[in-house]
């Protein structure tokens, strides 16, 4: 049968819809600015998709699209299942959920970190997932407690000096 009246996939055009992004099995905790992110990514992805829907007839926008309708889906998902974790009034005796934790390292070097939901972490400017090994080490402690924080390289000790609100 002649090529030009079949319909086999040549590679040359992009998916209608990609397979969808994987969704954590941890419980989707979320602080309220892990929240107002993930609504304004929706919002934004929504904007994009629309525009992209008004230039269907370019071939260029497909893909694109795609990926904007998956992404889009995911955050859809994540805002169906975010369990907002609202900040407590006053002082945290202990590291939970949404708190900032001043620590020092085993050579006295300090670093603070904030744990945060999964959507919104960010381990460059100290954000970290509730599920990572380290947010896990530092839930529950307290100020002056040695937390082991448990790394590729080795074990690492942390002093907890300090548990404060998130700024």
């Amino acid at each position: 049968m002649n090529k030009a009246f079949t319909k086999e996939d040549d590679g040359s055009t992009a998916p209608q819809r990609l397979d969808d992004l994987p969704i954590s099995p941890h419980p989707n905790y979320v602080t309220p600015r892990g929240l107002a992110q993930l609504e304004a990514r929706a919002e934004a992805l929504e904007t994009e998709i629309t525009r992209l829907r008004g230039a269907a007839e370019d071939p260029e926008t497909l893909y694109p699209l795609a990926v904007a309708e998956r992404d889009l889906r995911y955050v859809e998902a994540r805002l169906a299942s975010a369990h907002l974790v609202t900040p407590p009034e006053g002082a945290y005796p202990r590291v939970q959920f949404g708190a900032t934790v001043d620590v020092l390292n085993e050579d006295g070097a300090p670093a603070s970190y904030t744990i945060v939901g999964e959507d919104e972490a960010d381990p460059g400017a100290g954000l970290i997932g509730a599920p990572s090994p380290l947010a896990r080490a530092l839930l529950e402690a307290e100020v002056g407690d040695i937390v082991e924080w448990p790394r590729p390289s080795g074990m690492v000790e942390l002093e907890i000096t300090a548990i404060r609100k998130a700024s």
